[in-house]
């Protein structure tokens, strides 16, 4: 089309939209719609945008600082944004937000541009942390050193840009860029899980906890961004895996891009499948590496080791526990991470062919994660569990799903487990041990590991990020006009 016409089309069509009068906005919030001005500029970029691709883009070294385009050196030795995934910008927030939770503070040399992370790009050791069951949620631990240290290969699915305008989304932490405009997505880095885990309770005289603190100084601080303000935070990213964690502010904070372990304790508005992301848990168990334990060699059929006793959705745990604890061949126990547990999981778990993961308070729970890592074929009883990146990643040929109505039924379930043949089994742990890479966490982040695997799993949702985005630009001229 001949560039005249193509914006004599263009314009045309923004003043059909801004004659009708109506005051759209995005269905699923509430918060003010973006300005934007459409100029003749706006209009010229609306027919060239076929060369956006071929703008220098700005992105920046492990330290957040812009790199020196000029620098052969720096250029020879940084990730090409064009060639991500998905390209990320991230909020400088203070380490009160993140690493600091974990007790780490800037160096106080006096310099006047203080670090506002860890000098992981160095080689310096990133800070650790914390053991025990609190580790199952530190999704953003993890994404967060993959963002800092992004700018230098080896390459991932991610990288960090220097401008927001060029991001597929805004991470509050991802692979970060210093201006919004070269992002994809703008990642927000608070350590939403750890925050809950360490600062949920109110510690007197305080009238409120810190971790309700901390959520209310995010969200005045988001509010007040013009990257907020120029996409109703739908290009935003939140790490939030503990189902508990950002209790207090999820419901202002619905429109952005939510990475969960379920959706268990979200209400359908704040949180779906369509707008969100799941995450695997960190699992626990060790990984069976150079597993050549085959069907003949692991004696229990069934296994279970967890907490029996549930409440909410997790009853079933306690009737299926009446159901087979004297099944032969059938480990069906109590357990907690008390007494080595995990220990003890992780070698009954290597030693079984089939492990169960029931719902318990929510729909997940890191014992799947710990069944597949330990190539023990997963049964999944729970019927509103949603899957770690389930579009690249066909669950049913690696685990066996049973519904709770069936699996409560007397004899069903073990006639289906003991139903399988070596000869399934055998392809099922076959898979698993080519797919159990897709859940290690680990920093530096590998291939196609954890990390990358939620990188791409948000590279895919940003069309429909920058859909909702345009949309709900339609009559910002408009309205700002009134």
């Amino acid at each position: 089309m001949p560039l005249a016409a193509a914006t004599l089309l263009v314009a045309s069509t923004i003043f059909l939209f801004a004659a009708t009068g109506a005051r759209w906005r995005p269905a699923d919030t509430g918060l003010p719609v973006p300005a934007a001005d459409f100029s003749a500029a706006v209009l010229e970029s609306a027919v060239t945008d076929t060369t956006a691709a071929a703008k220098e883009l700005s992105f920046v070294d492990e330290n957040g600082r812009p790199d020196d385009p000029a620098s052969s050196s720096a250029a020879a030795a940084r990730c090409d944004p064009t060639h991500a995934a998905v390209r990320v910008f991230m909020y400088d927030l203070p380490p009160e937000f993140h690493f600091g939770i974990l007790g780490w503070s800037p160096p106080t040399d006096g310099a006047a541009d203080a670090a506002m992370w860890p000098d992981v790009g160095s080689g310096a050791a990133a800070p650790r942390y914390p053991g025990g069951l609190n580790q199952q949620h530190s999704v953003e631990y993890w994404l967060t050193l993959d963002l800092l240290s992004s700018s230098s290969p080896p390459c991932g699915a991610a990288v960090r840009v220097a401008d927001s305008r060029d991001a597929d989304v805004v991470f509050v932490p991802f692979f970060a860029v210093a201006d919004s405009r070269d992002a994809d997505v703008v990642f927000v880095p608070f350590f939403a899980s750890l925050s809950y885990n360490r600062h949920s309770r109110v510690v007197p005289p305080e009238k409120v906890s810190r971790d309700k603190e901390l959520q209310e100084k995010l969200v005045r601080y988001l509010m007040a961004q013009p990257e907020w303000k120029r996409s109703g935070g739908a290009d935003h990213v939140i790490v939030a895996h503990h189902p508990n964690s950002l209790l207090h502010a999820r419901s202002v904070l619905f429109p952005v891009v939510f990475v969960l372990s379920d959706f268990g304790r979200y209400h359908p508005r704040v949180a779906s499948l369509e707008k969100d992301v799941i995450a695997p848990y960190k699992h626990m168990a060790k990984t069976f590496v150079n597993d050549s334990a085959g069907f003949d060699d692991r004696p229990t059929l069934l296994y279970f080791r967890g907490a029996i006793f549930r409440k909410e959705g997790g009853n079933i745990r306690q009737e299926l526990y009446y159901m087979l604890k004297d099944e032969k061949d059938v480990y069906f126990a109590f357990g907690s991470v008390q007494d080595h547990g995990a220990s003890k999981a992780s070698k009954g778990m290597h030693a079984s062919k089939f492990c169960l993961n029931i719902a318990g308070d929510t729909p997940s729970s890191n014992r799947l994660f710990d069944a597949i890592v330990s190539h023990c074929v997963p049964v999944i009883i729970s019927d509103d569990i949603e899957l770690p990146y389930e579009d690249a990643l066909d669950y049913s040929k690696f685990s066996i799903f049973v519904r709770s109505s069936d699996a409560v039924k007397k004899g069903y379930l073990m006639r289906l487990i003991r139903g399988v043949s070596k000869h399934q089994w055998t392809r099922m742990w076959n898979r698993l041990k080519e797919v159990d890479k897709h859940f290690e966490y680990q920093y530096p982040s590998q291939k196609d590991d954890a990390v990358q695997m939620i990188w791409q799993a948000l590279a895919r949702k940003v069309p429909a990020i920058r859909l909702k985005s345009h949309r709900s630009r339609r009559f910002s001229r408009y309205d700002r006009g009134k």
